[in-house]
């Protein structure tokens, strides 16, 4: 069985690390940006009735 050469096994990790990134970023940029709305709500204030 013969063995792979040290280089060898370093081409194939920074071939499948390129790939991975690539997929990262891929996956990162295909989403559409969530567009949030921006709506300004004054907190109603809670009244207590208080019963002594």
């Amino acid at each position: 069985m013969p063995q792979m050469a040290p280089l060898l096994w370093l081409n194939l990790f920074l071939f499948f690390s390129i790939c991975f990134l690539f997929f990262l970023i891929i996956n990162y940029f295909i989403k559409p940006p969530f567009k949030m709305e921006f709506t300004l709500k004054q907190p109603q204030p809670t009244k207590l009735y208080w019963k002594w």
